[in-house]
């Protein structure tokens, strides 16, 4: 399995992002595809043999499209820049991985959660937030994740309703995305090691997974 066809097709993809050029590419695409489904597979079996959810989980299901969905965002280009990974979702989180030439990453936790969902994770913050901030600021993790939770562009300006602006967790209540990522290079990517370098990932941010999915409950 060369992996490296997939960065190849990427990059012209990236140079092309046109329907004239994929239909003259369409075998390219295809074989490219071929092989991240291969690739997604290893990952699922890894994944698999410590954590039973992602043991009955199709390779194909968890591929992206590639076409962007330009009905809801017409200012994009007509297909993606990346291969991306999404095994689905375990009790509202989520693990993600995403290939591409430009910048390839691991990541996971809540992102975009609906207002229940939200509701119930700033109830478990209100309730268990010296749990949650002892995870976050673990060594560790900070340094795995390069800093620990990424930035919120949704983040509230104020306090949430129904809880002071006083409160000792209130940067954390005021969120509304809960994820980390780690960079990746291509040279981990097409190695042999790729499913140790995304079940390693997968550890790190599991004691934030565990936190949000039993808030999620």
């Amino acid at each position: 399995m060369n992996k490296r066809m997939i960065y190849d097709f990427l990059r012209d993809l990236s140079d092309n992002n046109s329907k004239r050029w994929m239909d003259a590419n369409r075998d390219r695409y295809e074989e490219a595809k071929d092989i991240w489904i291969e690739t997604c597979g290893n990952l699922l079996e890894r994944l698999a043999a410590h954590d039973n959810f992602y043991k009955d989980i199709e390779a194909r299901d968890t591929v992206e499209r590639i076409n962007n969905n330009l009905m809801y965002h017409p200012d994009r280009e007509t297909y993606k820049h990346h291969f991306g990974f999404a095994p689905g979702d375990y009790k509202g989180t989520g693990l993600y991985v995403a290939v591409s030439p430009a910048y390839s990453f691991i990541g996971g936790g809540v992102h975009n959660p609906d207002n229940g969902m939200l509701r119930n994770i700033r109830s478990a913050i209100d309730g268990r937030g010296d749990e949650l901030q002892s995870i976050l600021e673990d060594a560790s993790f900070k340094e795995f994740f390069e800093g620990g939770l990424e930035e919120d562009p949704k983040m509230l300006k104020t306090s949430p309703k129904g809880y002071s602006s006083d409160h000792p967790r209130i940067d954390l209540l005021r969120r509304k995305n809960f994820t980390v990522s780690k960079r990746i290079t291509q040279e981990e990517v097409i190695g042999d090691a790729f499913p140790d370098v995304v079940l390693e990932a997968y550890k790190k941010m599991e004691p934030l997974l565990k936190f949000m999915r039993a808030a999620l409950e």
